[in-house]
This record gives C-alpha cells, sequence and structure tokens, in this order.
C-alpha cells in the first residue's frame, strides 16, 4: 500500500511542475481515463465481493 502512495506521489509531483506547460492537458487526459479505469474495477471487486457472500467491510 505504502508503494501505490509513493507511486501516486510522484506522479502528482511530476503532473504539478508540467502543470505550467501545455503537457497538463495530456497529464488531466490520462488522469481522467485512471480515473473511470480504477472506480471500474473498485465496481467489479466489490460485485465479486458481494457474490462471493462476503460481506462488505
Amino acid at each position: 500500500m505504502i508503494g501505490w502512495i509513493i507511486t501516486f506521489l510522484v506522479v502528482a509531483l511530476i503532473a504539478g511542475l508540467l502543470g505550467f506547460t501545455g503537457i497538463a492537458g495530456a497529464a488531466a487526459g490520462i488522469a481522467q481515463i485512471l480515473f473511470w479505469i480504477f472506480l471500474v474495477l473498485l465496481v467489479i471487486s466489490l460485485v465479486a465481493r458481494a457474490l462471493r457472500g462476503s460481506p462488505p467491510v
């Protein structure tokens, strides 16, 4: 979990540094795509967990 936190921190810092250039639009587009991918994965994992009979935490 700490590894993911550090990874996202580095990505956020790089996006912040590049935010004053034209790359900011591309970074925002990538962030939006990643948001939707992870949202779909969250929903899939919640449905799979519910179908297995495990109560949500």
